[in-house]
Formats: structure tokens, sequence, C-alpha cells
């Protein structure tokens, strides 16, 4: 039988006349999108314009919400209710759900963007609130957790369709979260060695730390970010390996 994963990129995070990334060029790549909705980053017009090209290349779409931080593109932590949190996610794939369906598609995932993501990857609490809220809107949904972490702790617990997503440009820590961005070497620009490591998780079925720990993993998605310089060759890279190792791609939970 051949092994599949899907490979993700968060996107759709341009602001007015502001771009943001090489979204069309990934939608060429990739097998699903996480799009922002409005809080951290993005407008209509782009979610519009993003939805209707994945919808073009069959590619899955996903709500990627946010903190309301456009200023900060969504990586400030805040302290905020979790009460409040839900509604923000409520609010923010109810706008995805929306676009998705003008643009012929519809909202498959869910996978919450940068500080908030990182929050809800150390405390599962937050994380069921916030996949509690968007679970009100779909119970069909699937949720996109960091694999290995409190993410993935609340979806078993709220017993939910999860996909347990790794990453390619991002180095790890030895409890499975993401080294932080102000670290060196925390986001990795080099396409080769990003493709290598990830053939090697996904072989492995481990995600690999910074200090050369193995933590053995579910892996069903593979992430890009769509606002790193280098994605397109990252993404490229990363399939032409995956495939080259024998590795198919294709929206997780898609047959063969």
């Amino acid at each position: 039988m051949t092994r599949s994963v899907d490979l993700n990129a968060d996107m759709g995070e341009s602001y007015g006349p502001w771009p943001m990334g090489s979204d069309a060029a990934l939608l060429d790549i990739v097998s699903s999108a996480n799009i922002a909705c409005g809080f951290h980053a993005g407008d209509p017009d782009t979610m519009a314009a993003t939805m209707a090209r994945a919808v073009e290349n069959g590619v899955g779409i996903g709500a990627h919400p946010g903190l309301l931080d456009l200023q900060g593109f969504g990586r400030r932590r805040m302290q905020v209710p979790h009460a409040t949190l839900g509604n923000w996610v409520r609010y923010q794939l109810g706008a995805a759900q929306a676009m998705a369906k003008a643009a012929g598609g519809h909202v498959r995932h869910l996978k919450l963007h940068g500080a908030l993501g990182n929050m809800t990857s150390e405390d599962a609490d937050m994380a069921r609130a916030c996949y509690g809220a968007a679970l009100d809107v779909d119970p069909d949904l699937t949720i996109m957790v960091i694999a290995a972490t409190a993410q993935e702790e609340a979806a078993r617990a709220l017993g939910c369709r999860f996909a347990a997503e790794i990453f390619a440009d991002r180095a790890y820590n030895d409890d499975a979260t993401l080294v932080d961005r102000s670290q060196p070497g925390a986001v990795i620009h080099d396409p080769a060695h990003a493709a290598q490591r990830i053939v090697r998780m996904v072989e492995a079925g481990a995600i690999l730390t910074e200090t050369g720990k193995e933590i053995p993993t579910r892996i069903d998605t593979i992430c890009v970010h769509g606002d790193n310089a280098a994605a397109v060759a990252l993404a490229g890279a990363v399939r032409s390996g995956l495939e080259g190792a024998g590795i198919a791609v294709r929206p997780f939970g898609e047959a063969a």
C-alpha cells in the first residue's frame, strides 16, 4: 500500500495593497491550504481569491483563525478569556465558510495561527475552548493539531476528527513545541535541509528535535509557512523529497 501524507501551507495573509507570500505558486504544490480569516491577516478579497484558486486546484480548504492582532500578525501572546477566544474562533470560521461556499468549495479543516497556536500547544484547556467552539459550528470539521502537544491532547479528549501536523520550516524543542522565532535557527530556510529532515521524520514516524531526540507521533500533514521567503522552494523540495521516497502527497483523509 502506498504511503501518503498531506502537505499544507498557511496563506491568504495579504491585506489590502500589502502582499504577503506567493499563494498562487504554493497552491500549485500543496494539497491543503490554511487561509487567514481577517483577524491576524487577510481580508475578504484575499480570502475570496485564495479560496477560488484552491477550489480550482483541488486543494483542501482550511480556516486559519488567529488572535485579533493585525499589527502583530497574530504572533504576540495575549491574555484573553477562553469564552472570548471561542467566539473569535466561531466568528472567523463563519467568515471562512461563507467565502469558501461562494467560491464553490467548503471548509474541511481548522488550524490555529501563530501565538494562539503556540499557546494552545501548551495549554489543553485553552485548546479545548477553541476547538469546542469550532465544533459547535461544524461537528464534522477536522482539527489540525501540532502533533504530540496539548493541542492533540485536547482534540483526543473532544473525540473529534484531527490531523496531526509537523513543520518543515521550524525547529523543535524536546517537548514537541516549536522553538521560539526569536531564537537562532528557529526558522528553516534551506529547502534541501527541510526536505531531508521531513523525509526522515515521516519514515521514522517521529519528530526530530534540535537536540537529536525522537518523539514518536502520528503524522498526517506537513506545514510550510507561506510568509517564509523561501516558502515556494521549500514546499517544492519537500514534495519532491517525499515523492522520491515513495510517499504520495494528497489531502489527509483522501483515499489513494
